[in-house]
């Protein structure tokens, strides 16, 4: 392959920096005229050591690295064009990339990506193939299938019959992830080439955790959203007791205010504040547990969790058509990731006859069993994406909740554009409640901040 030259590097830069902040990623001029610097004084040789070094200059945590990897691959690419040389036979890759893995060989694994996705992962009817596919090459490689053959050859190098097999197998599984990051990251490459590096880093690549929509993000990215959770919670809770030191200040009380002015002319030189007395609010949470909805109230039950010693007092309840109180399953004061969906609907009692969701039951039976819960100082929260299964939405319940709270709030995972589509009751619902559209851990930590009580 030929070397990329050296040309371009301050347009390739900026389109770094544009795609990252297209992806979320804040970074301000300083940061850009820092990057600059260190590709001055780190040079192109060794692009690892400049993907570090953009990385230490661009990025503000270990988490945007997902993100930024991908990116950098496509405006520093390790070459352009297609590897010369006749593509190797299937078998023949296989048995190179199995001595690779066992050797934990990165060059050469990066090599064996490049040639598979050349021989592989083209598709289309003209000669050049019409573009390059990460999933279709993995599938014919099947890389996976690899795991007994290296595991073999491993030992065979070793000598060490008594290496736990397990932790070997997990070490195996390891490498063969990073050779099927190196095949995408190839296969974004030779798309890039066609339809340009931009469009490609807008379109291609994933998002960091906090910008998945709730609705759509695999299990893999909702653990890695459970492990952001207690940074988000800190973050959160310093910004909560912040507006609570401003409110406890007070507004201002006019007439005392007037009358103080008095004795400098009329003119009101020490204004006179309403001392607030200091409460913490009640919080109630009502979380719609059902289907792919149990992701979004998962990650929000786990947040309150963390925020617990924000409020005198902390309620929660899950429902699927049925409705039970689950605060005892939540640990207070701190996060726990692991098993708590799977302990609140092993424990708690969700369902009737039936399991599909049922609003109009559920906020029912909460009205009719715990109405006691929310009194004047109690903000509730509900979860849930509206749809009733075309049952009964029971609005006088929702009327009955709002009337005893302080506030009541609605964060909906769906796209405002889906309210009022198939089964869904957002809009009658938005008439009586405050309804937020919560697709992300992003805009969810947004609308905490900004709506709990103080």
């Amino acid at each position: 392959m030929n070397t990329p030259a050296p040309a371009g590097v301050a347009e390739r830069l900026t389109g770094l920096v544009g795609a990252l902040r297209a992806h979320g990623i804040r970074i301000g001029t300083g940061e850009s005229v820092d990057a600059a610097r260190a590709v001055e004084a780190l040079g192109l040789a060794d692009r690892e050591l400049l993907r570090e070094g953009l990385a230490a200059t661009l990025l503000h945590g270990s988490g945007q690295r997902v993100v930024f990897d991908p990116v950098f691959d496509l405006y520093f690419p390790r070459g352009v064009g297609a590897p010369e040389g006749r593509p190797a036979g299937r078998e023949e890759l296989r048995d190179r990339l199995a001595d690779a893995l066992a050797a934990n060989d990165l060059a050469l694994m990066e090599q064996l990506a490049i040639e598979a996705v050349d021989g592989f992962g083209g598709y289309g009817s003209s000669p050049a193939s019409e573009g390059w596919s990460a999933y279709q090459t993995l599938e014919r490689i099947r890389p996976q299938t690899l795991l007994a053959r290296v595991r073999a050859s491993v030992l065979a190098r070793s000598g060490d019959a008594d290496f736990a097999d397990r932790l070997l197998d997990d070490e195996i599984r390891r490498r063969i992830e990073v050779f099927r990051r190196q095949v995408a990251a190839e296969a974004r490459r030779r798309v890039a080439e066609r339809r340009g590096r931009d469009e490609i880093a807008r379109r291609a690549v994933a998002p960091s955790a906090d910008r998945v929509d709730f609705l759509y993000a695999g299990r893999d990215r909702l653990a890695e959203l459970r492990r952001t959770v207690q940074p988000l919670a800190r973050k959160l809770a310093t910004r909560l007791a912040a507006r609570r030191r401003r409110a406890a200040r007070g507004t201002i009380d006019l007439r005392r205010t007037l009358r103080g002015s008095l004795s400098t002319g009329g003119v009101p030189m020490k204004p006179v504040l309403r001392r607030r007395r200091p409460a913490r609010p009640e919080l109630v949470l009502l979380c719609d547990v059902s289907g792919s909805v149990s992701g979004f109230s998962d990650f929000t039950m786990l947040l309150v969790q963390a925020l617990y010693d924000q409020f005198s007092k902390v309620r929660v309840f899950a429902f699927v058509n049925r409705i039970d109180e689950v605060t005892g399953l939540l640990r207070h004061g701190a996060a726990d990731p692991q098993g708590l969906g799977a302990r609140i609907r092993a424990e708690a009692r969700l369902t009737g006859w039936h399991g599909s969701s049922d609003y109009g039951v559920a906020l029912g039976e909460f009205a009719e069993r715990f109405g006691a819960a929310v009194g004047p100082r109690t903000t509730v929260f509900v979860l849930g994406d509206a749809r009733t299964n075309m049952s009964d939405p029971n609005l006088p319940a929702v009327r009955e909740i709002a009337q005893r709270a302080r506030r009541l709030y609605w964060l909906n995972p769906e796209p405002r554009t889906l309210w009022g589509t198939g089964d869904s009751a957002a809009p009658a619902y938005a008439d009586l409640v405050e309804m937020h559209e919560c697709r992300n851990a992003r805009r969810l930590s947004a609308l905490i901040s900004r709506l709990l009580p103080v």
